[in-house]
């Protein structure tokens, strides 16, 4: 299998620091194991959701393999499941993950890839389902995209490498959908294909995109392009054709969009706004963790970081955070003020437009506001001494953040949401 170790390295994603999650499948077994040879120093990380009666099975048996390989272990019982399972469990384990120092490395293989994208064509219509999960995205990479199950499978035995079984994912809809890639020999590797081909052409066709084009003036493919650049990421593909009936009309019209956008055609010309009087719900911040938001994305990490817009008292902290608009009558205890404020005044103090104002995160902790970026972070959170600090981040998606700096007349378009170069 020098093989798959060589083809692993030449990727260039298995150096340094490594957090592998593992779930003692065949796919995160191979994945450790090329871990341990390719990098270091590596940590195992895995979530007991207590969900299968074979779970405590499977975590013996991760156990067993990290004492074997020497391996650092972490384990994590996830307790009782919240709303969409999928989506709870992937909460889970990536914010058990972002706890650990390295690279978060996780075993999709081109067969999930492939599984991925036949999935996506089915359930989302639209270009973007059909360039797949990426090799690198932030701290996650996906080593094992290169191979096939077939491969992984391989691999384990080759070199002596237990691994678990999950029986439920044969009636899974991935399971269905592998079926579908058992009808010819070289359908995944054929997908693989495809998908680098596509993400070459996404990436020239989307450096053609003008988001103040008119739409009308715009091959219908380009025109469509240009719709999903500037309504992103709200779910707009099933809306491009009214959007763009509009555009072929004249004059000004708007298409409604989940999640209180609105998408105002003029003279050929579109943009996204929040609808008047929609706001973003209220959502849970795990500590650490991160959750999408209004416009954006709201992360929340803890380690060493220097004082700045953000950087709050870990111990100060609640274990999770709500995440949610402003209110008016809304009131807080400015670092420095030596008193409360009411927000209103302190957007009207940092020359907050009242248009903004509703799509700020307001971050709060037991009932109290702890941060509002680019406003105000709330005394009782002042990072003290070299305790364990929080860096809370807002950042908005880019075709969020062009539409404001449009739409914002003022020199640099509106005032910092955060201070930290990383973001």
């Amino acid at each position: 299998m020098t093989d798959v170790a060589a083809r692993v390295a030449a990727g260039g994603l298995l150096a340094g620091p490594v957090v592998v999650l593992l779930s003692g499948g065949r796919d995160s077994v191979c994945l450790l194991d090329l871990a341990v040879r390719l990098a270091g120093p590596v940590v195992a990380l895995h979530v007991n959701y207590g969900l299968r009666e074979a779970a405590g099975a499977d975590e013996a048996h991760c156990r067993a393999l990290c004492s074997r390989l020497g391996v650092p272990l972490e384990v994590v019982r996830a307790g009782d499941p919240e709303g969409n399972v999928q989506a709870w469990a992937r909460e889970v384990r990536y914010a058990a993950a972002e706890r650990l120092e390295g690279a978060i490395a996780v075993g999709h293989t081109a067969t999930d890839q492939a599984e991925t994208v036949l999935y996506r064509l089915v359930a989302s219509p639209g270009r973007r389902a059909l360039l797949g999960m990426p090799a690198r995205a932030g701290r996650v990479i996906r080593p094992l995209l290169e191979l096939t199950r077939a491969e992984t499978t391989a691999y384990c035995e080759v070199r002596g490498l237990p691994w678990r079984e999950d029986a439920s994912n044969a009636a899974s809809a991935r399971g269905r959908l592998r079926e579908v890639l058992a009808l010819h020999p070289a359908a995944e590797a054929n997908v693989a294909r495809t998908l680098a081909q596509l993400r070459d052409e996404a990436a020239v066709l989307d450096a053609l995109i003008d988001v103040d084009a008119d739409l009308t003036t715009l091959p219908p493919a380009l025109a469509r392009l240009t719709v999903q650049r500037i309504a992103e990421p709200a779910p707009v593909a099933e809306h491009i054709d009214a959007i763009l009936a509009l555009a072929a009309r004249g004059g000004t019209g708007h298409v409604d969009l989940p999640g209180g956008l609105r998408v105002t055609v003029e003279y050929g010309r579109a943009r996204v706004a929040r609808r008047e009087g929609a706001v973003a719900p209220s959502v849970r911040l795990g500590v650490p963790g991160r959750v999408a938001w209004g416009e954006g994305e709201v992360s929340c990490e803890v380690g060493a970081f220097a004082i700045a817009d953000g950087t709050l008292d870990a111990a100060a902290l609640a274990a999770d955070l709500e995440v949610r608009p402003w209110r008016p009558g809304d009131r807080m205890r400015p670092l420095g003020l030596g008193g409360s404020k009411s927000l209103q005044d302190l957007f009207t103090d940092r020359k907050i437009p009242r248009e903004e104002r509703h799509r700020l995160p307001v971050v709060v902790s037991d009932g109290d506001i702890a941060w509002v970026p680019g406003v105000a972070t709330g005394e009782r959170f002042r990072a003290r001494g070299d305790g364990p600090r929080v860096r809370l981040t807002w950042c908005l998606d880019s075709a969020a953040d062009e539409r404001r700096d449009r739409r914002d007349p003022r020199p640099g378009g509106r005032p910092p949401a955060q201070d930290q170069g990383d973001g």
